[in-house]
């Protein structure tokens, strides 16, 4: 495509854009990109001081594709009507508003919804968390390199619906499947269910409580160790907080059922990283040091991002005193030679310690990666029940299970 359809497209995708409750640099790129000087495809670094008007929002150079988009007072009625009625039948209508719920009635006051039944027999056998419980984390890490096979974490609890369906599975959902979850994923290295985008939905969202969330999960799945992702020194929230606030907040989420605590930095930043992991590990934790990944380490020429990096990266977590090494691949870039070639480097540098890699099926090359990644001596992956795996979620845990039946992995 020629440039000048290149940049038509993107006034299109900028118009059509919604986005709410912050404010947007969209105006801005607006006026860059209908501005004749850059239309030419000919600009400079000094492009924009030197034209201080791109600065101004003005709406009447746009090209609209039609009348309402030329308004910002009816861009995204129509949605913003749907949203408030959607809100309104899963929140109810609002009683700090006025509104009297035992005058409005509901063909669906029973809850219809099916709890799951557990297999008739089934017990508690305390499962992977009783190792973890009884040998501590340096034991369990032991277990871990010394088990036979491939062991798995189910991030349908947090990461799965984080990814398709924006956080907002509600705890009494996730409490209908609990007890049958026990049983069924109770050999399951661990349960992903805590911590990223949930602590903020659940409250800002869904008006619960995060920490009534995890010790009601907790109480009906005893037997799955419950692991939780921190944002190292930012914790669960967006800015650094003080030492003594992540060090507090890892030790009430550890009473209160988190047993092990994937550390990672978006970018690697080791500083963020040593806070909290040094947090996790001070409240008794399982610490899982998580290097987030991108670029192509079997690429050479993708540049800072090689091998070398990732290794000295991982050597530094091992001197901080992980318990385990995981590869975040939180875009999906993750390729199954790729995966190969850094779980092999790291199973041979880092012989004693257990390797946790995670990815998302974006490119739907997840299920690949991740037996490429067993192959080489990866102890654990991440998958998500069918049902909510794919696409930006993780590979599905039925596949993977499927095409590792009756091999060594």
């Amino acid at each position: 495509s020629s440039f000048a359809e290149t940049v038509a497209r993107m006034k299109r995708v900028l118009i059509e854009c919604r986005i709410r409750g912050v404010k947007t640099n969209i105006p801005f790129l607006l006026n860059v990109l209908t501005h004749p000087e850059f239309e030419t495809g000919v600009v400079t670094t000094a492009f924009i001081d030197e034209n201080p008007g791109l600065k101004k929002v003005s709406e009447s150079a746009w090209n609209f594709a039609n009348e309402e988009q030329s308004d910002q007072r009816k861009v995204g009625a129509k949605e913003r009507l749907i949203r408030y009625l959607a809100n309104l039948a899963v929140n109810g209508h609002p009683v700090e508003l006025g509104a009297d719920p035992t005058k409005i009635k509901s063909e669906h006051s029973v809850d219809m919804t099916k709890k799951l039944i557990l297999p008739e027999g089934a017990t508690s056998t305390g499962g992977m968390r009783k190792i973890l419980l009884e040998q501590g984390p340096e034991g369990y890490a032991k277990a871990v390199r010394e088990h036979k096979g491939l062991l798995l974490m189910d991030t349908t609890w947090r990461d799965a619906h984080q990814s398709l369906l924006a956080t907002r599975m509600r705890t009494k959902e996730l409490e209908r499947c609990a007890e049958y979850t026990n049983t069924a994923l109770s050999n399951a290295f661990s349960l992903e269910m805590w911590g990223g985008a949930t602590f903020d939905v659940a409250m800002r969202f869904l008006h619960e409580c995060p920490w009534e969330r995890l010790e009601s999960l907790r109480e009906k799945t005893p037997d799955i160790p419950f692991q939780m992702l921190l944002r190292g020194a930012n914790a669960v929230g967006y800015t650094n907080y003080p030492d003594n606030v992540v060090h507090k907040f890892c030790k009430q989420a550890h009473a209160s059922g988190i047993d092990i605590f994937r550390v990672f930095d978006s970018l690697n930043y080791v500083d963020n990283l040593k806070l909290g992991v040094d947090a996790a590990g001070s409240a008794g934790g399982f610490v899982e040091g998580a290097m987030s990944y991108t670029g192509n380490v079997a690429d050479p020429t993708k540049g800072k991002y090689n091998l070398e990096y990732y290794m000295k990266l991982a050597d530094e977590f091992v001197d901080m005193g992980v318990h385990s090494l995981a590869i975040k691949d939180m875009a999906g870039l993750l390729t199954p030679a790729a995966a190969k070639m850094l779980v092999g480097a790291l199973r041979e540098q880092h012989p004693n310690t257990p390797i946790h890699v995670h990815t998302h099926d974006t490119p739907g090359t997840g299920i690949a990666s991740m037996i490429a990644a067993a192959e080489a001596g990866a102890d654990v992956v991440d998958v998500a029940i069918d049902a909510m795996s794919g696409m930006t979620s993780q590979p599905s845990m039925g596949a993977l299970v499927s095409m590792l039946a009756g091999t060594d992995a």
